[in-house]
C-alpha cells in the first residue's frame, strides 16, 4: 500500500502498514524474578526477559522486520479512558512468501496472505491483568472501501474479516478493527507459518489434548483422542485443522487455538525454558525471525512490556472470543452479536470482561488544571436515550448554571448504550474532556460531523450531573429529581483463563 516503507536495513517486508508510538508503557515495579516468567505469555511469548547479552540482544532485534503503516490507518482514530493501557494486535498470517513457507503442506499456487489468526491483547493500565480477544476470521463487518484511510464510516462496505489483511495488509486490518470497536491499537505483530513452527520446535514441543481422534487428509495430521506432545509441523497442522474436527467451523478451531496458546504460555514460562539460557535464546531467535512489527515495537519495547507486567500470573490472563451468530446472507460466515460491545467497552474503559460496575476502580476526577477548555467556550447538545422523560432538560440546566456557552437538548435515535456517551469531532477532544467531567463514568468517543459541538447522549443508568472542576459562577446546581431508568442487564461473556487445563474445551 502507498506510504509503506521498510526501515533502512530491514528485509523487504510482505506487509504494508503501522503507526507512531503513543506513550511510555513501562511501569517500574519491585523486583520479582520468579514471576517475571509470566510476562512472556502476555505478549504471546514474543517479549524478551533480558540476560542474553548485548550481542544476542542486537541479533534478536535485527531479526525483526519493522514496517510503518501509519498512512494506511488514517488520522480519525479512537481514544480510550485509560491512556496507559496497551492494546496489541497479534496476527498469524498464512503467507506462503519467505524461505520455507511453501514447504508447510500448502499449495504454492495459493497466494495466501490472510490473517488466519487474529488476537487483540489488552494489557491493563495497572499491569495486573490481561485479556486476549480472538476475532473469527470469517466475521462479516463494515470495512473501509478498498482499504481507504480516510473514507467516512457511512461509506464503509461489509467484508469478510481476513480479506482486509489480504487486500490492504495490517494497516487495513487495524483501521477496520478500530472503526468497529472504538479500541485504539498501540502496536501490532505478525508471525508467519514458518515462524510459528520454529517457535514450537524451539520449545521442544507443546502438549495438546483432543477429545476426538483426528485424521485430516489435507494436512496429513493423525492423532488419537487424548493428550499428545506435538512438534512444530504437527502443531501447525493442529491449530489450522478445521473441516475434519468437530463441526468443521472456524469457531471450533478458535477454541483449540486458545487451548494451544494456553499450553504454549505454560511451557514458555516454565523454569525448564527460562532457566536454560541457550534454550531461551533459541526460542526468542525463532520468534523474532518470524516477526513483522510497527517501528516502535522492537525488542526494547517488548522488554519494557515484560518488565511492566512481570507480576501477572497466568490465572490473570483470560481468553475470550467475540460473540457471534450466523451471517444471514451466508451460513458459512458469522456476524458479531450485540453483546460483543461488552468486550469492546471493557477494553476501552480498562476493566475485566464481566466485571460488575460496582467493583471497578473509579477513574480519578480531573483537576481544574487538567481541563484546558473553559465551559464558556463549549457548545453542548444533550440527547435523551434513557427512556425517562425530562432527563435531558434536567442535565442541560445543571450544565448551564456552570457556564457552558450553549446547551441544547433533544431525543436520540438509533442504537442506545447504557450510561453517558460524550462524542466530539476533530479539534474538540479537550472540550469533550471538560464536558465528560460533569458525568461520572462517561465514555468519550470521537465521531464525525459534529463541528465544534460536543454531543452528550444519556442512556439507561446515566448519573446526575456533577460540578466540573473549572466551572464558572458560584450558583449551586439545581435539584435533579429525575432518575434514569436502570441499565439493561449486561450479557455474560464466556472466558478462558490461561492457566486452565489444556483438556478443557469450555
Amino acid at each position: 500500500m502507498d506510504g509503506a516503507t521498510p526501515h533502512e536495513g530491514d528485509p523487504t517486508p510482505d506487509l504494508q502498514q503501522a503507526y507512531p508510538r503513543r506513550r511510555d508503557i513501562h511501569h517500574p515495579r519491585r523486583a520479582h524474578p520468579w514471576r517475571r516468567r509470566v510476562a512472556v505469555a502476555v505478549v504471546a511469548v514474543l517479549a524478551v526477559g533480558g540476560g542474553a547479552g548485548l550481542l544476542a540482544a542486537w541479533r534478536l532485534n535485527a531479526n525483526i522486520t519493522k514496517v510503518d503503516v501509519s498512512d494506511a490507518i488514517g488520522t480519525d482514530r479512537p481514544t480510550q479512558a485509560a491512556p496507559d493501557a496497551v492494546n496489541i494486535l497479534l496476527v498469524g498470517s498464512d503467507t506462503r512468501k519467505g524461505k520455507g513457507n511453501n514447504e508447510i503442506g500448502m499449495s504454492p499456487d495459493d497466494p495466501g496472505d490472510h490473517s488466519d489468526t487474529n488476537l487483540l491483547v489488552h494489557l491493563s493500565e495497572d499491569r495486573t491483568w490481561a485479556s486476549v480477544v480472538s476475532i473469527p476470521r470469517d466475521s462479516m463487518t463494515p470495512a473501509p472501501p478498498e482499504c481507504s484511510s480516510d473514507a467516512p464510516k457511512t461509506q464503509w462496505v461489509t467484508r469478510q474479516w481476513n480479506h482486509n489483511y489480504q487486500i490492504g495488509g495490517i494497516g487495513c486490518l487495524i483501521r477496520t478493527l478500530e472503526g468497529n470497536t472504538g479500541v485504539y491499537v498501540d502496536h501490532y505483530a505478525v508471525v508467519d507459518f514458518r515462524g510459528f513452527q520454529d517457535m514450537v520446535d524451539a520449545l521442544g514441543g507443546v502438549e495438546v489434548c483432543t477429545e476426538e481422534a483426528i485424521d485430516d487428509e489435507d494436512s496429513g495430521l493423525q492423532l488419537s483422542a487424548g493428550t499428545h506432545t506435538l512438534q512444530g509441523e504437527q502443531a501447525l497442522a493442529y491449530v489450522r485443522v478445521r473441516k475434519s474436527v468437530g463441526d468443521g467451523s472456524d469457531l471450533g478451531r478458535i477454541k483449540r487455538q486458545q487451548a494451544f496458546l494456553s499450553s504454549v504460555a505454560q511451557e514458555a514460562t516454565s523454569s525448564r525454558l527460562l532457566f536454560r539460557p541457550t534454550a531461551l535464546y533459541g526460542f526468542l531467535d525463532a520468534a523474532t525471525r518470524s516477526l513483522t512489527t510497527d517501528p516502535d515495537f522492537g525488542l526494547g519495547t517488548m522488554r519494557d512490556l515484560a518488565e511492566s507486567v512481570r507480576e501477572i500470573g497466568l490465572e490473570n490472563i483470560e481468553f475470550v472470543t467475540v460473540p457471534n451468530e450466523t451471517y444471514p446472507a451466508d451460513p458459512n460466515r458469522v456476524q458479531w452479536q450485540d453483546s460483543a460491545e461488552v468486550i469492546w467497552e471493557s477494553l476501552r474503559e480498562d476493566h475485566r470482561v464481566n466485571e460488575p460496575a460496582a467493583t471497578r476502580s473509579p477513574s480519578p476526577s480531573p483537576s481544574a488544571s487538567a481541563l484546558s477548555v473553559s465551559p464558556d467556550d463549549i457548545d453542548v447538545l444533550v440527547l435523551n436515550a434513557s427512556g425517562t422523560s425530562g432527563l435531558a432538560g434536567q442535565s442541560a440546566a445543571a450544565l448551564t448554571v456552570q457556564g457552558f456557552a450553549s446547551v441544547q437538548v433533544g431525543d436520540a435515535s438509533g442504537e442506545v448504550e447504557d450510561g453517558v456517551l460524550v462524542e466530539y469531532s476533530a479539534g474538540q477532544a479537550q472540550a469533550a474532556r471538560t464536558v465528560a467531567a460533569a458525568f461520572p463514568g462517561a465514555t468519550v468517543r470521537k465521531a464525525e460531523g459534529l463541528g465544534e459541538t460536543v454531543r452528550v447522549t444519556l442512556g439507561p443508568g446515566s448519573p446526575a450531573v456533577v460540578e466540573v472542576p473549572n466551572r464558572l459562577g458560584s450558583e449551586p446546581l439545581p435539584d435533579q429529581p429525575v432518575t434514569a431508568t436502570e441499565p439493561s442487564p449486561q450479557p455474560t461473556i464466556s472466558t478462558r483463563p490461561a492457566n486452565e487445563s489444556i483438556c478443557s474445551t469450555s
